[in-house]
């Protein structure tokens, strides 16, 4: 049964609809219908529609002026995914009087327009007739936007284990079945080719852990203190052990530096991702700058603030706004093009901020400042 015909007309029901009214503001409480986020579109007593906000016109594009002292039914014309009429299928007036609402659902406008939908019944007292039908709309596009991510960060991920797994299958599958056949620096090659992808399927995985818990919020951080400058040395030392040449670093240390306390695991994915990116994708010397600096959170006076710069070609200005962003690649020289994403999720939850600009030597310069933070019992 539809909307406004649950009772029969001399029943206390009018014939017509009543005259529309504005929205106005919510009981009195100042808040005006147009300033909400989310549509919202309100029936009375009798299923006919009293409000009709600006957020629903934009999500329904129905004028408000259109839908005002409409039935329900015929303002917001829904139909399930499977093509079903929703208010015939909830029937709000005439269904069971214990029925407080319906839960948010994707449900289709005429012109298969999707939009998110859940109701609220209003009555008088528990079990009595429905005095208000509350409707809330919500675009999908939020949501869609998260699906896409979610795929892409899916298609990513397959992609980029598709490669080392290819290849310690292949490699260990040769070995097992031609072991007799190969020389002893033969065979170490082709294990050290293994555990080289195993170590970047771990990476990878450590990566898709991190996001997932970056995202919900459930990031742990174990704050012990953190000699910043020593950090930053331990990284350079490995570069040059690695081939780097020596003069391809600057460390510039101002002292004193505040006692900070964070992570060190935490901290060194920071700086092990900041200082990879420009060894890899810059030119020149890499400086890295450590400094006092004032603290990004309220309450504290001091921070540590570390800059990481090259003389490359650095960042267009177009891309600045997308560098934290998932799958953003400086260049095509490989990388999952989370590495970034991550870091700056893992400076967040330390209470700190970090940027992107142009260096003084023309090329990228990222900076990150996190608070001291130390305990209360040291305080």
């Amino acid at each position: 049964m539809s909307v406004g015909t649950s009772r029969a007309p001399g029943a206390g029901e009018p014939e017509r609809p009543p005259a529309a009214r504005p929205a106005g503001d919510l009981d009195g409480l100042g808040i005006d219908p147009d300033d909400l986020p989310d549509g919202l579109v309100v029936a009375d007593e009798h299923g006919y529609v009293v409000c009709f906000n600006a957020a629903a016109e934009r999500i329904t594009a129905v004028p408000a002026a259109e839908a005002l002292g409409q039935r329900l039914d015929k303002a917001l014309p829904l139909e399930d995914l499977e093509g079903r009429r929703w208010w015939q299928l909830t029937d709000p007036y005439s269904g069971l009087a214990i029925r407080v609402g319906q839960p948010e659902r994707n449900l289709l406008l005429p012109g298969g327009r999707e939009v998110l939908a859940s109701a609220r019944y209003v009555r008088g007292e528990p079990t009595g007739p429905v005095r208000r039908v509350v409707v809330s709309l919500r675009d999908t596009e939020a949501r869609r936007r998260t699906e896409r991510s979610h795929a892409e960060l899916i298609a990513t991920v397959a992609h980029e284990l598709r490669s080392p797994l290819t290849s310690v299958k292949g490699f260990t599958a040769t070995l097992l079945a031609k072991w007799t056949r190969f020389t002893d620096d033969q065979k170490r090659l082709m294990l050290e080719t293994v555990d080289a992808d195993a170590d970047r399927v771990t990476r990878l995985i450590a990566e898709l852990l991190d996001i997932s818990r970056i995202d919900s919020g459930r990031l742990e951080l174990r704050r012990q203190p953190v000699d910043m400058g020593a950090a930053v040395g331990r990284h350079i030392q490995a570069y040059v052990a690695a081939g780097q040449p020596a003069d391809r670093f600057l460390l510039r240390i101002e002292q004193p530096l505040p006692a900070l306390w964070a992570d060190p695991d935490k901290v060194d994915q920071v700086l092990s991702n900041l200082i990879e990116n420009a060894v890899r994708h810059g030119e020149g010397t890499v400086t890295i700058d450590v400094t006092p600096a004032r603290s990004p959170r309220e309450g504290e006076d001091t921070g540590t603030s570390v800059i990481v710069s090259d003389e490359g070609t650095g960042i267009p200005e177009e891309s600045m706004n997308r560098v934290f962003t998932r799958f953003w690649r400086g260049s095509k020289r490989g990388g999952t093009g989370l590495g970034l994403y991550i870091v700056k999720g893992i400076v967040e939850a330390h209470g700190g901020v970090i940027t992107v600009g142009r260096a003084p030597g023309g090329g990228a310069e990222f900076r990150f400042t996190l608070p001291v933070a130390v305990p209360a019992y040291l305080a």
